[in-house]
């Protein structure tokens, strides 16, 4: 018998059939354990993640359909289908969504912390001080817009 660990998520859904809105941008849970959580992430052109920092997790980008463009502590920098991002904890970073196709990434962190507790929260959230507050509690920390 396969375990619930080891098991398939099926391509065309997430788990428990979750999906996301996040910042215009839709998140698909694929896989979540104490250790590491995993989403399927789509960037409708226009859309971003503000630059933050995650004190508490490695965070990993492969991209399945780009470009994209990372700042990766304060230089930017364009990537292609095909790159893996890597994104360590303490690095402050953005994601933006600049070109005119829509981006497909898997995305993961290790360890999981808190982060599919904020995606929860964040579900069509709109207000920035309400994202950004609720961010810092889940140990996701926005920083400032750059003058």
């Amino acid at each position: 018998m396969i375990s619930e660990a080891t098991s398939i998520t099926p391509g065309n859904s997430g788990l428990g059939a979750i999906s996301w809105n996040i910042l215009g941008q839709t998140y698909v849970p694929k896989q979540f354990t104490d250790r590491c959580f995993a989403w399927h992430a789509t960037l409708p052109p226009g859309t971003f993640v503000p630059p933050h920092i995650h004190p508490t997790q490695d965070e990993y980008l492969y991209l399945l359909q780009g470009p994209l463009d990372v700042l990766l502590d304060g230089i930017e920098v364009g990537t292609a289908t095909g790159d893996l991002v890597r994104l360590l904890m303490g690095l402050p970073h953005g994601i933006f969504s600049k070109s005119p196709g829509v981006a497909k990434v898997v995305v993961w962190v290790s360890p999981s912390r808190r982060l599919f507790d904020l995606f929860r929260g964040l579900d069509n959230l709109t207000d920035p001080d309400a994202i950004v507050a609720l961010s810092a509690q889940h140990e996701v920390d926005f920083l400032p817009p750059v003058a």
